[in-house]
């Protein structure tokens, strides 16, 4: 089995509406047949203008309610709720959220962390798996080569402390892989296997780019991930969802 690499794409400056990701990427590096381009969803939401200012966020009397159970900024609390399909759990301050998308996600995706501005806050992109269909398209038009994308966000996880960054966008590669009615080596029939790669992909990337050194683009190399699919796929759907 071969093995493969992971490297963060090095010297992209600060992304506001508007800008050339894909240019960007490609002034900085020679892209390769079947590499997979992680991208951390916040540049893509950078890009996209899904850039909020507090100042112009008029909170409800929900949001304010629950931002004073948690000694929090009722305008941050109004931003999660026009962005929830609906709540899921309230401890304040922590809002879990599905999102329009379909995500369980603290705060419905909404964050003020590397924002590039103070007083600012950023959404999730409003179609990430589009967003990752059209870099793609971008990419393969101006360097030739066929490469999967990945949009990352970082979440938290059931269970489990610590968070990990998972798919919420991709295109051109693999994002769930089934293994059922496959066999193991001792010829038991797998039932319920399904291996979620383009999260495997997400999480391998964050450790290579870094949480805090603003590297929001990696490269995955060495694997054949070509495929199809979409990170809005991963999630659970209601009707098996044993916890909802």
């Amino acid at each position: 089995m071969s093995g493969f690499s992971v490297f963060p794409v090095e010297g992209i400056p600060e992304l506001h509406e508007g800008d050339d990701l894909a240019a960007l990427i490609l002034e900085r590096i020679s892209l390769e047949e079947n590499d997979v381009v992680v991208v951390a969803q916040k540049a893509i939401s950078k890009i996209e203008g899904r850039v909020v200012r507090l100042d112009d966020l008029e909170p409800s009397d929900r949001a304010i309610d629950i931002a004073a159970e948690g000694n929090e900024d009722p305008r941050r609390i109004e931003a999660i709720l026009r962005e929830a399909k609906r709540v899921v759990r309230l401890r304040p301050p922590l809002v879990i959220c599905e999102t329009q998308h379909g995500f369980i996600c603290a705060s419905a995706g909404v964050d003020a962390s590397n924002t590039g501005e103070l007083g600012t806050l950023i959404l999730l992109p409003l179609d990430p798996d589009g967003s990752a269909v059209q870099l793609r398209r971008e990419l393969l038009e101006r360097s030739g080569r066929d490469v999967g994308v990945v949009i990352t966000d970082s979440f938290g996880r059931p269970w489990r402390q610590g968070t990990t960054d998972v798919a919420i966008g991709a295109a051109g590669v693999v994002v769930l892989e089934d293994l059922k009615g496959r066999h193991d080596p001792d010829g038991y029939e797998l039932h319920a296997t399904v291996i979620a790669v383009a999260d495997e992909v997400a999480g391998a990337a964050q450790l290579a780019s870094g949480k805090l050194g603003r590297v929001p683009v990696t490269i995955v190399r060495g694997l054949d991930l070509r495929g199809e699919g979409r990170a809005t796929d991963i999630p659970v759907p209601p009707e098996l969802d044993l916890f909802r």
